[in-house]
Order: structure tokens, then sequence, then C-alpha cells
């Protein structure tokens, strides 16, 4: 507690000083709570955009014109804002994944544009020179960055859960909360060292349901390099627990870091639970390309994760009436 404190007065003191410059701030924290719920207010909205806002953009040297929480929104008139321009020459090489420039074709927005779900979980948004607006507001870059498409990037993120269990199998109550534990298999991401949820892109056309399951295959258990024997096992036990219900913890714009002014990151996070402990709970478990490390975590609110995924476990943990 001591220590949550300290941060608090020290991110306390450090806006204190950025205002009496009058400088704009933006302070990225781990840990920090996103709003789901769609009647919020626009500091609710501003405080679901944090790390889209954070100063430099990652896997490269560029960074973020600076945005301040009351310039976020894009009906806030604002003559100055001179957003960087910037698309990682990985996009620009023009793979499968990604877009044209825009200058080059004509996307559809706000609709299924041939293959392509241009179509946002957050409504319709709006389009600015040929070009749509991030409905969470301004993010200091406009572009691209990293992400392959124009407007909504869409992912899915399989939550793979189970209980934590003591050697006789019995349920391991936390301590404080006296609530059950619940552990999810946590990846490494390779591109920058945090823990996430092994989830992954939306293929052109592709069902959710089938990039949850394929997501989880590659980065987790790592089916595409073991042996054709044991991609078997792999894909019965995967496929029994994936055709199990699942509870959907979430749906929509994800604070991502990659997030531009002109393209962002949209998710569908299931919950696919164990609850026996037979099923994937067996199965042993291997990083795949994208992952550095893969493993079983207690599930926890000072375990910090990647983007909003801190946020999906805690409504997961809810669902299941575990400890958070």
């Amino acid at each position: 507690m001591v220590h949550v404190l300290l941060r608090r007065n020290w991110i306390g003191r450090l806006r204190l000083a950025l205002t009496l410059f009058g400088l704009p701030y933006t302070v990225c924290t781990p840990g920090v709570k996103y709003v789901t719920d769609n009647n919020v207010t626009q500091s609710q909205l501003n405080a679901t955009h944090v790390k889209a806002r954070c100063s430099q953009y990652p896997g490269s040297d560029v960074r973020r014109f600076p945005v301040p929480d009351d310039k976020v929104n894009w009906s806030q008139s604002w003559a100055q804002y001179n957003p960087v321009r910037y698309t990682s020459l990985a996009v620009l090489k023009k793979p499968v994944w990604a877009d044209p420039d825009i200058s080059s074709f004509s996307p559809k927005f706000n609709t299924v544009d041939g293959a392509v779900d241009r179509t946002s979980f957050e409504g319709s948004y709006k389009e600015e020179n040929g070009k749509p607006l991030n409905p969470h507001g301004r993010t200091g870059l406009s572009g691209r960055g990293l992400l392959g498409r124009w407007g909504p990037n869409h992912a899915a993120d399989p939550i793979v859960t189970r209980w934590k269990v003591d050697e006789r199998g019995t349920k391991i109550h936390h301590s404080v909360s006296k609530l059950p534990i619940l552990q999810f298999v946590a990846i490494k991401r390779k591109d920058c060292g945090e823990w996430a949820i092994p989830g992954g892109m939306v293929d052109p056309g592709e069902q959710v349901s089938l990039t949850l399951q394929r997501e989880f295959s590659e980065e987790a258990l790592n089916s595409l390099a073991v042996q054709p024997s044991e991609r078997a096992q792999i894909h019965e036990r995967i496929t029994k627990l994936f055709k199990s219900p699942g509870f959907q913890a979430f749906k929509g714009y994800v604070d991502d870091p990659r997030n531009t002014d002109n393209a962002w990151m949209e998710t569908v996070a299931v919950n696919f639970h164990d609850d026996s402990g037979n099923s994937v709970s067996e199965l042993p478990l291997q990083a795949g390309d994208d992952a550095g490390q893969v493993q079983w975590v207690d599930v926890d609110s000072s375990f910090p994760l990647y983007a909003s995924h801190s946020s999906f476990l805690e409504l997961v943990a809810k669902e299941r009436k575990a400890h958070w």
C-alpha cells in the first residue's frame, strides 16, 4: 500500500509541475483501470485513451505530438495541433495483412469492404480528408504506425483460465480476499517485453471463434512447430475447450500504444475456462514465434499487463467469482 501511495504522490506532483508551467501531460501508468460501459463521461473516455498517447511510439524513435486531456476529443477546436506522420517501413512494404497507402486506393469505411471488415464496435466513426478518425480522439500521431489497416484493426484475445489448486486438487483461496485464485495463460511479447493475453489479428473473412482458437494454439502451444502426432492431440483438446460456452469479457476499442489518429485496435476478448483442470491444463505450454515466454499466471490486480488486458481479466475474475 505504501508504494502505491508514493506513486500517486509522485504522479500528482508531476502533474502539478507541468500545469504550473502550462505544459500538457499524459502519464502512462501500469494497472490503469479502463471503462467498458458505453454511457461514459468525456473525462472517463479520455481515461481509456492513455497508452495511445504515450510520448514515444513503440518500435521507433518517433515521438508523438503532446495531446493534453482537454484536447483529446475531436470536437475541441485546436488549430495548433500538428500530429507527427508515421507509418512503419514494415507496413509500407505492403505485406498481405496491410492496406496500400490511402492515396493509391479508395477503401469503404464503416462497412465490410470486400473481405475486410472496416466497421467499428464503437459505432460509426468520422472521416477527414479521406482518412478515418480514431473514435477516442487525438493521439499525437497520424498515419498507421505499426498497424496494417486504416481505421479499426480487429483482433481476438482468448483468455484461457483454470483454478489454482494444491497437490490434492483443492482450490487455493487468497489470504486477503478469501476468494479462489484463477490462473490464466500469459505470453511475454517479444516486441515490448510486456506480459499479455495470447491474441492476434482476425484474418479477412475469418470467424472470430476460429481466430481465438488459432491464436491460442500458435502463440501458447506453438502448434505450428510440433510433431503431427502432438498437433492432433493439441487440436482435439483445444477444439473441445473452445467449443464450450465462452464468456465474452470485452468487445470494443483497445487503449493500445500502437494506435494512431487514423488506425486503432479493437478486440473481442473471450474467456474459456478449464473448470475441471483436465483439458488444456495438461498440455505443455510452449511459446510461439510472437511470444518470448508463456506460462500460467495468477490472476491478480497487481500483475501489470499489456494495453487494456488487465481490465479484461478483472471482468473475468468478477464473472467467475474469483480473487482480483
